[in-house]
């Protein structure tokens, strides 16, 4: 168990004013802020677009969309967790289509174990989507290391006619002597031939 405790923003879209205070009452202020309500997916469309939400809760069908396709779609943001709540009915036939996406799904009714239980998956599968984030954002630090490294490489070999192993382990040497990244290397080898 963690002891590092978490605040998750949250974007509840529900046209029920019953659901938005019961929501309210499951998100203690300590875990959970910002919490922004809305009743439509236009509006959910609007608050997206100008920040990004820990969790989406969408409570269907809206009076503008059954909500499916709005939770798909904010699924494909790295860093949200969405439950969509619909009708026991169709429960199973909207999970069918929204699973695959990572949309997680419950009936309504719910009970509020039932929906203290999800909130807790919620936070779980943003937590590894924070690690995915993490990983994500190394590989791109990295890949652009690599570029920056090749560049200078590049200007040492047309400008100082080394050949490229050279280059490299003139790079690899320098950064080694100054204590410093190949990066910070290569970028004063840039700044300077370019």
């Amino acid at each position: 168990m963690s002891l590092e405790t978490r605040i998750y923003s949250v974007l509840v879209v529900s046209s029920s004013e019953a659901f938005n205070s019961a929501t309210l009452e499951m998100l203690p202020r300590s875990n959970y802020q910002p919490i922004c309500f809305t009743s439509n997916v236009s509006e959910a469309k609007r608050y997206l677009a100008e920040r990004n939400f820990d969790f989406v809760i969408i409570n269907a069908p809206l009076p503008d969309d059954s909500g499916t396709r709005f939770a798909i779609d904010c699924c494909r943001s790295i860093t949200t967790a969405v439950l969509l709540l619909v009708r026991s009915d169709i429960h199973a036939e909207v999970n069918n289509k929204v699973v695959s996406h990572g949309v997680f799904t419950l009936p309504k009714p719910t009970s509020k174990i039932i929906m203290t239980q999800a909130l807790s998956w919620l936070a779980s599968a943003r937590e590894r989507l924070r690690r995915l984030e993490k990983k994500t954002l190394s590989v791109e630090e990295r890949m652009e290391e690599i570029r920056i490294v090749n560049r200078a490489k590049i200007l040492l070999v047309s400008i100082l006619h080394m050949t490229e192993p050279e280059a490299h382990r003139y790079i690899e040497k320098q950064a080694m002597d100054a204590c410093v990244s190949k990066r910070e290397i290569a970028e004063g080898i840039i700044k300077t031939y370019s």
